[in-house]
């Protein structure tokens, strides 16, 4: 029997963010010495301009430091070469911020290795060939009695779509 203030064990549904932080989280930290919340927040402490152009990738630590006088540690940042400038003149900047970040004075310098960072996403959007006038006629027959015009157009758009999946999928078996 449980005790009166105790509460239920919590069931049902967790966020999926949580369940992989859990597990992310210390082998970051071990391997690159920082959180997964500092890559979280990176877009907002370098900005719009260096967002996509660098990204933090490791906190490299002294190596001897005790709780008293704990040095900060250093930031390597990783840099393609065309932000490699701005990031340069950014850089107080951004040790303030990432300190602010922190909470404390974590970090003292910085040192930028030049890498690529951008990562290609592949274009998962599907291929579509452009219709014929056979196809649209078949489109508006289709939906000519349909009385109401919003959704007559959203008919059209879906029936567009389809039709020009179908034919760039013909085009490509050929």
């Amino acid at each position: 029997m449980k005790p009166a203030g105790a509460k239920p064990a919590r069931r049902g549904v967790r966020p999926i963010g949580d369940l992989v932080s859990a597990l992310v989280e210390p082998v970051v930290a071990r391997k690159a010495g920082m959180s997964l919340d500092l890559l979280g927040a990176w877009p907002e402490i370098v900005g719009p301009r260096l967002e996509e152009g660098c990204r933090p990738e490791k906190l490299v630590w002294p190596k001897a430091y005790n709780d008293d006088d704990m040095e900060p540690a250093t930031l390597v940042i990783a840099c393609e070469g065309a932000f490699a400038l701005r990031l340069q003149h950014q850089v107080e900047t951004i040790i303030a911020r990432v300190n602010d970040f922190f909470g404390y004075r974590a970090v003292s310098k910085v040192r930028i290795v030049q890498r690529a960072v951008r990562i290609e996403r592949p274009n998962r959007k599907p291929a579509t060939a452009p219709l014929d006038a056979g196809h649209r006629r078949t489109i508006h027959e289709a939906t000519a009695r349909i009385e109401s015009d919003k959704l007559r157009a959203a008919l059209e758009r879906l029936g567009e779509s389809v039709l020009a999946r179908n034919a760039a999928a013909k085009n490509r078996h050929r």
